[in-house]
């Protein structure tokens, strides 16, 4: 029997730690790990992209919506540094994920050869492991730490190996003497995660000494719904929800105030404006200016990683730990408040701001708003579809219109906020969960970026369904160059692509909507068809994302950018000055 290669023993120890799904390309810098996974085949599946930085955004989406090991691969030279993207998406939002990497021939390495790229070199600000295999017998103990380390420091790992060293036979007699075989464990170690006792006692001396409290849930709090909800009750207090945290409280609930930021609510907006106290649980929402000024609230934070507490916001009271168990120590020594009023201020608020986006999403307008799409969309999910949505103006549309319930999850790129990250992601969805709705909501602009996936969402007839909002412009810098800093919008109009045609073109059924009449039919049929379907939703250019609460300074700067000169100003100013009327009607 043959000795195992080096790549034989990577692809051995990735099925050890449970690794099922692999995103890739094939390349002549990994031919000897591909080949490993071809005699693997039915261990561990290898889903070809069309793009690297599809893989690592699909790994990254992967370990998300799973909560396993994502994991990635790519030749050397271009095919790693094209997982960079990803891989940062991965880091900023702290999900676990494996990149693997193929080096050139070991003793060819630094000398100019072909595709010469030190690529463990180049991925380490990225990383939380980093490793360059040096030999065969190196391999089982640095992939061992990979996935250890990615999974408990949750964040990326990067191992990289020379093509020549990936076909070499496991040879013992080569093991350095210190090198004891198998010493490294698979056994993945699970902390407690929960605060001192001193540390519960003064977050619940300080809860308790509120009366207008706010919860910010964000990501952290996914998997702590009945206790967010428990806790809310307690202390009668509106539960906002960075995006990355939309799934942790359905939007119907009497608790949520929905989302906050330039993409979130009136209602939230006003609950930290007026907040005497703050519980911060499994978030870092890096927009300080939405948080209560310094020095208005007390403030309790939950975090799993020290080095994040108190980076927003000054706080009194760390709690480190998962929030799931963190909260149910900190529950039983939380008094129920019986001033209610809070509580129902937000609660007032909020069904104001559902019937304006009721409202927005009902519009007969021609061209059709976007709000239009997304607000019929929401008709269709399902109480356990996944949802991934891109960077832009369609985050806003995303945030507000689509309501999270039953058992839904929602992503998107939060930290990094990267654009073409919700086909990938979606990619990823319809792998792990191939019985489940998985919705692909993405913008003209993101959707050209990794377009190729098309083509993978085909190969694999995978279920998702894509629906771009075709506005024919990179509408969310148009509005920040408008709106922020009072400059003419420029170089942010897109080529029109006709996305139905193209989508065929990959072999994916496909529908076009541009009437508002028509919306919900056709948005019924596509999603009800089977395999991959793409659904073009020709919208209005010139619909803002509006804030929450618009500022009047972002009014002037709105207003001088019309005045020096931004293109189509006239239906601009038109437009929104019907949505202000609307929206003060």
């Amino acid at each position: 029997m043959a000795k195992p290669t080096a790549a034989d023993i990577l692809v051995d120890t990735l099925i050890d730690w449970n690794v099922d799904t692999i995103f890739g390309i094939p390349g002549d810098g990994i031919n000897g790990i591909i080949e490993a996974l071809r005699t693997r085949q039915d261990q561990i599946r290898f889903i070809q992209v069309r793009h690297e930085e599809a893989a690592a955004l699909a790994a990254c989406g992967y370990a998300k919506w799973t909560g396993r090991l994502g994991v990635c691969i790519a030749t050397s030279g271009p095919g790693g540094i094209h997982l960079l993207n990803g891989l940062y998406d991965a880091k900023l939002d702290r999900q676990p994920v494996l990149a693997i990497t193929g080096l050139q021939f070991h003793d060819l390495l630094h000398t100019y050869t072909q595709q010469d790229v030190e690529l463990d070199k180049l991925f380490v600000d990225v990383c939380v492991y980093n490793a360059r295999v040096m030999g065969t017998n190196h391999v089982e103990n640095t992939v061992e730490l990979a996935c250890r380390t990615a999974l408990a420091y949750r964040g990326v790992a990067h191992v990289t190996m020379p093509v020549d060293v990936q076909s070499m036979p496991v040879d013992a007699s080569h093991r350095s003497k210190r090198n004891v075989a198998e010493h490294v464990s698979d056994l993945m170690a699970v902390s407690a995660q929960l605060p001192s006792d001193e540390q519960v006692a003064r977050a619940a001396s300080i809860l308790n000494g509120g009366k207008k409290t706010v919860i910010l849930a964000g990501r952290g709090a996914l998997g702590a719904r009945e206790e967010i909800a428990a806790l809310a009750e307690r202390l009668g207090a509106p539960v906002v929800k960075p995006l990355l945290g939309k799934a942790v409280l359905p939007d119907d609930s009497p608790y949520s105030t929905g989302g906050i930021g330039l993409l979130g609510t009136k209602p939230s907006q006003e609950a930290l404006e007026q907040c005497d106290t703050l519980l911060i649980a499994g978030s870092n929402f890096p927009y300080i200016e939405f948080y209560p000024e310094p020095g208005q609230a007390r403030a309790v934070q939950i975090e799993l990683d020290p080095q994040r507490v108190g980076l927003r916001y000054p706080v009194e009271a760390a709690l480190i730990g998962d929030t799931a168990k963190v909260l149910a120590a900190l529950l039983p020594r939380l008094d129920y408040r019986e001033d209610r009023s809070f509580l129902e201020t937000a609660q007032a608020g909020m069904k104001e701001w559902r019937e304006l986006l009721a409202e927005r999403g009902t519009r007969q307008d021609m061209p059709m708003k976007p709000q239009v799409v997304a607000h019929e969309l929401n008709k269709f999910l399902t109480d356990d579809a996944i949802i991934a949505t891109d960077s832009g103006t369609i985050t806003t549309w995303a945030a507000r219109h689509l309501m999270i319930r039953g058992n839904m999850q929602f992503s998107c790129s939060g930290n990094l906020a990267t654009m073409a990250c919700s086909l990938p992601y979606a990619v990823a969805a319809a792998t792990a969960y191939p019985g489940r709705q998985v919705v692909c909501f993405v913008g003209d602009g993101g959707l050209t970026m990794l377009m190729g996936e098309l083509a993978t969402c085909a190969k694999y007839d995978l279920d998702v369904k894509i629906v771009v909002i075709k506005n024919n412009t990179l509408g969310q810098i148009k509005w920040e160059q408008m709106v922020f800093l009072g400059n003419p919008e420029y170089v942010c109009d897109l080529q029109p692509i006709d996305f139905a045609t193209v989508a065929r073109g990959f072999g994916l059924k496909s529908f076009v909507i541009e009437d508002p009449a028509e919306c919900a039919e056709t948005l019924r049929e596509a999603l009800a068809a089977p395999g991959p379907v793409l659904v073009e939703a020709v919208v209005d250019p010139h619909e803002p994302p509006m804030p929450p609460k618009a500022t009047l300074k972002q009014a002037a700067h709105l207003a001088e950018s019309l005045a020096r000169g931004t293109p189509a100003r006239g239906k601009i100013a038109l437009t929104i000055a019907s949505d202000t009327v609307r929206e003060l009607v």
